[in-house]
């Protein structure tokens, strides 16, 4: 990994906030919501310092662990530099999250405070009873939640921590100590807890500050989570390292993107798989190149699209690959074939192996691993989970559990995830040109095509479904929906059931939650269709 000046994320706060305190650093942008929010570096510095005392106050010192629930405000980042003063651990978790989930997540990370904006305080309640006892929680009031006269006597205002007293150092050997732990998703199964470092974090800051290209005169954009690692590590970590303001939204908003580019003159955003196919969904306008975007930072554009995308919206793409336990792949604007995710960074050695762990000849799908340049062995660590973090760094390579293939010139092609194959007929289904054909049908607004265990019920084959939300509900019509991937897919690439919900649940990185859909093609047997003449078949058989 390439390695950063800086040990921590006060550090590199630090250093902006003496020379430049007047540098802008952020912007939250608010819609029509709420008004903007700014920081500057010398306010992030300041109120970080602040925090921290109020939050020392509360017995928040090395090795404590706080939980944050919210969604993108300047206060989440003003935490992130107060647990770092404090060395402290931050969990942050997708405000949406609730339950035995939530649960599960404060248990698994040992948390013993909460930090919750006011619109997820109903979250918070009840949490004793499953176990996961917390020693305070404090909540931020942003107007969009209940009014303070409501909320629960044992909840502290955010605004009323103690804030006078001296500043703390910031400390100069806590590379190694546990920054944040990052949930995984739990699309498959319980949460995974994932451990990152605060030399990670810095290492992971500059590496992509160089590899994405960025410029000093970039105004980066997001709309995803700082709870997920895309926007914390591809977004805010570099712009912050680099000097470059960043404009984030409270969450991603397919209509209003190339609005908010051109209002704050953003340079450059990112995307993330289906996110991709949203936007191209969306009815093609007169002034959709007319835009300040210089290229676009995507992991996981469809080839099927690449270039219309770039063509439709004036932009270029810049494809990575990576995950939040480590690894990095980059194909830069212009290099390389359409459709790969790159080449791996020069600090990282890969292999590609079939099922029992032997090299497999270039052309060959198979399972990627990566591993250090040096040699050294990649170490992942899930809290709480050994078995896990052993199985995912065995033998000192990093399974990243993704189907790859390379060609004659070391250009990688991502196939599919591991036990997330389509295969119909014995053919393996692309599932980006099912998305392609539905998206440009004119008809929907959103689409994502997953799998389910065939009706047939032949072993490894399964069903493709098209889950879509139409662009207008009252006018819908399924079945020309349906004619349309006939004109446009081979036979067998037409969907067997096209599910029209009214949106598509999403985790906090705007990935599908599969698992759910799969749920309400059961528990929602009205909202599944199947095309006309072809013969019907209970949606209940294919749950």
């Amino acid at each position: 990994m390439t390695k950063s000046s800086h040990i921590n994320l006060a550090s590199i706060v630090q250093s902006f906030a003496r020379a430049q305190p007047d540098r802008e650093a952020l912007r939250f942008e608010g819609g029509a919501v709420v008004p903007d929010v700014t920081r500057s570096y010398g306010q992030l510095w300041r109120h970080g310092q602040a925090l921290a005392r109020g939050l020392r106050q509360r017995g928040v010192g090395p090795g404590s662990v706080v939980a944050l629930l919210m969604a993108n405000h300047a206060e989440f980042v003003e935490l992130m530099v107060a647990a770092t003063l404090l060395r402290a651990v931050l969990v942050p978790i997708d405000p949406r999250t609730k339950g035995e989930k939530l649960a599960f997540m404060l248990v698994n990370a040992k948390a013993t405070g909460l930090v919750v904006a006011d619109y997820a305080l109903q979250q918070a309640e009840g949490l004793a009873e499953t176990g996961a006892a917390l020693d305070w929680i404090v909540a931020l009031a942003t107007n969009e939640g209940p009014d303070r006269s409501r909320w629960r006597a044992d909840v502290e205002d955010y605004a009323a921590l103690p804030s006078e007293g001296d500043d703390f150092p910031v400390p100069q050997d806590n590379g190694d100590e546990v920054m944040q732990i990052m949930h995984t998703s739990g699309t498959t199964g319980e949460p995974k807890g994932i451990v990152l470092t605060h030399r990670r974090f810095c290492d992971t800051a500059e590496a992509a500050l160089r590899a994405f290209g960025y410029r000093p005169d970039d105004r980066l954009y997001s709309g995803l989570s700082l709870t997920h690692a895309n926007a914390l590590q591809v977004t805010l970590a570099p712009a912050l390292l680099g000097g470059l303001p960043v404009v984030f939204s409270r969450r991603f908003t397919r209509s209003r993107l190339w609005a908010i580019t051109r209002r704050y003159r953003c340079t450059t955003f990112t995307l993330l798989g289906g996110m991709t196919t949203t936007l191209y969904a969306e009815p093609p306008l007169a002034d959709d190149a007319d835009n300040p975007v210089r290229f676009v930072v995507s992991a996981g554009m469809p080839a099927a699209i690449w270039e219309k995308f770039e063509n439709r919206f004036g932009v270029q793409v810049l494809e990575f690959y990576g995950s939040a336990e480590g690894g990095l792949a980059v194909k830069p604007i212009g290099q390389g074939p359409v459709g790969s995710i790159g080449r791996l960074a020069a600090q990282f050695k890969h292999r590609i192996v079939d099922d029992a762990g032997a090299d497999v000849p270039r052309g060959t799908p198979g399972e990627l691993w990566i591993g250090h340049a040096d040699g050294s062995p990649y170490q992942v660590a899930y809290v709480g989970n050994p078995e896990a973090s052993a199985r995912k760094g065995a033998g000192g390579w990093l399974h990243m559990g993704d189907v790859v293939r390379e060609d004659a010139d070391g250009w990688l092609f991502f196939e599919y995830r591991q036990g997330g194959g389509l295969r119909r007929n014995g053919d393996f289904i692309a599932t980006a040109y099912v998305e392609k054909a539905i998206a440009e049908s004119g008809l929907v607004r959103d689409v994502f095509v997953y799998g389910v265990p065939s009706s047939s019920g032949a072993p490894g084959e399964k069903d493709v479904v098209a889950a879509v939300v139409p662009l207008h509900a009252a006018t819908m019509n399924v079945q020309a929906l349906f004619r349309c991937c006939r004109a446009a897919l081979e036979p067998n690439f037409v969907p067997s059931f096209i599910q029209v919900l009214p949106e598509i649940p999403k985790t906090a990185s705007e990935k599908p939650l599969e698992r759910n859909l799969v749920e309400a093609l059961a528990s929602s047997p009205h909202s599944v269709h199947v095309e006309e003449g072809l013969g019907k078949t209970a949606a209940g058989e294919v749950a």
